[in-house]
């Protein structure tokens, strides 16, 4: 794999640090935007690491993202997604065997590296290895806070109604 190809979503042992192609496109989006061009479709969800996370127990806390993007916590293992006013947490690890998943902000879905697998922005699988959705943690919110209790895992083969109710709506 050719090192431009790799998600930085995922912080592959090495600081996120953006790119002269990271800052022209993001240039290029704002010149549309000044002229009124942009649309949601001319970019992707995006995507950050988790910064400000707070840990009691097993409950992690993180800010309610002010916009449609993802937030990975590879400390804990968590991705934050808020899409189309709803905010869910997913387990990081596909539910096929357990690789780390990885966030395509250009296509918008997650895909496992090992088998492929690609999934919807709401945990929804498409196609691929697994059978399955992907894994959604407990989430509440309090205050501006989403909390999320890694212990209360979801599986949509298992629990589907437990797996459907894992959100919130915003």
């Amino acid at each position: 794999m050719r090192a431009e190809d790799k998600c930085r979503s995922c912080n592959d042992c090495r600081p996120v640090e953006p790119t002269r192609r990271s800052f022209l496109g993001a240039a290029a989006v704002m010149s549309l935007a000044a002229f009124g061009l942009a649309s949601d479709d001319s970019v992707g969800l995006p995507v950050s690491l988790a910064a400000r996370v707070t840990a009691a127990g097993t409950e992690r806390r993180y800010p309610v993202p002010e916009t449609d993007g993802v937030t990975i916590d590879r400390s804990s293992q968590v991705i934050v997604v808020r899409y189309q006013q709803h905010l869910y947490a997913f387990n990081l690890a596909c539910p096929h065997e357990n690789t780390a998943l990885k966030w395509l902000p250009k296509d918008r879905r997650f895909q496992c590296p090992k088998h492929e697998s690609r999934y919807q922005p709401t945990g929804v699988f498409i196609d691929g290895r697994a059978t399955r959705h992907m894994d959604r943690l407990g989430v509440r919110l309090d205050n501006n806070m989403l909390v999320v209790d890694v212990n209360k895992f979801y599986r949509s083969d298992k629990d589907p109604t437990g797996w459907a109710a894992a959100t919130v709506a915003l």
